[in-house]
C-alpha cells in the first residue's frame, strides 16, 4: 500500500473518531500543527490537585487524578518536546500528595473503582508503590528542564530511592514494568549505577517470550514495534533489521478498513475503545514514519 493511501485513510479515521488531544497530536506530527495546541488540549485533563485523570487513560473512566494518566501527561509533553511549566507545577504538587512514605506511587487509586474501568484498574488498597508508573515519572522528570528543581524535592528523592531499590533487587517482569525500567535507567544522572543494571535488562529483552517476534500473534502481546516504536528506541539495538522490516510490513497490513488500528485488549466501553484507537493510530503512524514507511 502506498504511504499516501495509508496516511489519508488514517487521517479520515482520526478526524472522524479521535478525541481532540489525538487530533492535535496528529496535526503536530503530520500537518504542521503546533505543539502549543497539543499542550492546550492536554491541559483539559488536569485536575485542581495537579494530577491527571478524566479518562486521559481511556480505561480509567473516573474524573479523579491517577498516577498512570499523570505519567501519560509527562510522556505527551515529551513527545512534542514541550514541558509546560504550569502543568509541571501541578504535577509536582500532586506527587507531593500521593508519593508514599517509602517512595513511589501506586499503580492505581481505589477511587478508580467508583466509575467504569477495565478490570485491571481495580484496587482494594492504594498504599503499595509500583514501578509502573513510578519509573517513568522519575525518568521524565529527570529529562525535563522546565522546572529542574523538582528533582531536589523530598518526595522525588524518596521515589528515586524506591526505584533504585526495586531495579537493583528485582528482575523486569512484563512490558509495562519493562518500559519503566528503561525510562528510568535512560534518564537517571547516576550513569555508572545504571550501567550495572543494563546487562540484566538486555538479557531479559533477549529471552524468549519478552518481545513477541511473530507479527501475526493474536491477543494481548507486545511485539517488536511496541518495544521499538522508533528507530532510536532502546530495544531496537537488540532486534535484527530484517525482523523490524517484517513487523513494519505487518503493521501496514493491519490497518483497518476504516483507516485506524485496532487495540489488542477489551476496552472499558465503546467510547474507550475509540479513544484508544485514535491514540494508537497516531502512534502507529509515527512508527511507520520513523522506519521510512511514510
Amino acid at each position: 500500500m502506498e504511504s499516501k493511501s495509508i496516511l489519508e485513510r488514517a487521517r479520515r479515521f482520526i478526524y472522524g473518531n479521535a478525541r481532540l488531544l489525538d487530533r492535535k497530536r496528529y496535526e503536530y506530527h503530520f500537518e504542521g500543527g503546533s505543539r502549543e495546541e497539543v499542550i492546550e488540549a492536554l491541559r483539559a485533563y488536569q485536575n485542581a490537585d495537579g494530577g491527571f485523570g478524566n479518562t486521559l487513560e481511556p480505561d480509567i473512566r473516573c474524573p479523579y487524578s491517577q498516577p498512570v494518566p499523570t505519567e501519560m501527561a509527562l510522556a505527551i509533553m515529551d513527545e512534542v518536546g514541550l514541558f509546560d511549566s504550569r502543568i509541571l507545577e501541578g504535577i509536582n504538587r500532586y506527587l507531593r500528595s500521593v508519593t508514599l512514605p517509602q517512595g513511589g506511587v501506586p499503580l492505581v487509586m481505589r477511587n478508580a473503582s467508583e466509575y467504569p474501568h477495565a478490570p485491571w484498574w481495580a484496587a482494594d488498597e492504594d498504599r503499595q508503590p509500583s514501578i509502573n508508573p513510578t519509573g517513568g515519572i522519575v525518568g521524565l522528570l529527570y529529562k525535563q528542564q522546565a522546572l529542574p528543581d523538582i528533582v531536589r524535592e523530598e518526595h522525588f528523592v524518596r521515589s528515586v530511592q524506591y526505584v533504585w531499590s526495586f531495579v537493583e533487587r528485582e528482575k523486569p517482569d512484563g512490558f509495562h514494568d519493562g518500559v519503566h525500567w528503561i525510562s528510568f535507567l535512560q534518564h537517571t544522572p547516576e550513569r555508572e549505577r545504571a550501567q550495572a543494571i543494563w546487562p540484566a535488562v538486555d538479557e531479559w529483552l533477549r529471552s524468549p517470550g519478552t518481545i513477541e517476534r511473530d507479527p501475526d500473534a493474536a491477543g494481548y502481546v507486545h511485539k517488536v514495534l511496541d518495544w521499538a516504536p522508533s528507530k532510536d528506541s532502546y530495544a531496537r539495538r537488540i532486534i535484527a533489521g530484517e525482523l523490524v522490516e517484517q513487523h513494519v510490513q505487518a503493521l501496514i497490513a493491519q490497518q483497518r478498513e476504516d483507516g485506524g488500528w485496532a487495540i489488542s485488549f477489551p476496552a472499558a466501553s465503546p467510547a474507550g475503545e475509540l479513544e484508544w484507537r485514535g491514540s494508537l493510530t497516531v502512534d502507529r503512524l509515527k512508527t511507520l514514519r520513523s522506519y521510512g514507511a511514510l
